[in-house]
């Protein structure tokens, strides 16, 4: 499974829902979401400043990960970014490929 952190800040909508939720029950839905695309809620963290949260979580593969940032985004309470995380041995084995560039 591959690792990816999902950043976002709530709009209007989704922080009420936050206020109604609490963040445990925002903590579910993310993770209820995230299974159900067939991956796993490594961790969930909300911060201050322009992001309201971060998420770690392990997906199958690429298209199950977009599939559940594009639900989140079509929600309408949040914007997020998906980034694809890479261990340092993967970028150990990165670093020994050749790329041919002019």
């Amino acid at each position: 499974m591959a690792k990816y952190m999902l950043i976002g800040s709530y709009t209007a909508d989704g922080a009420k829902g936050l206020l109604k939720e609490g963040g445990s029950g925002r903590r579910e839905a993310a993770r209820a979401a995230i299974e159900s695309a067939g991956g796993t809620l490594d961790t969930f963290y909300f911060g201050f400043g322009s992001d309201d949260y971060y998420v770690t979580v392990d997906f199958p593969d690429h298209a199950s990960a977009a599939a559940a940032s594009l639900t989140v985004g079509a929600s309408g309470t949040s914007r997020a970014r998906l980034v694809v995380l890479l261990t340092p041995e993967e970028i150990d084995a990165a670093s020994q490929k050749t790329v041919r560039f002019r």
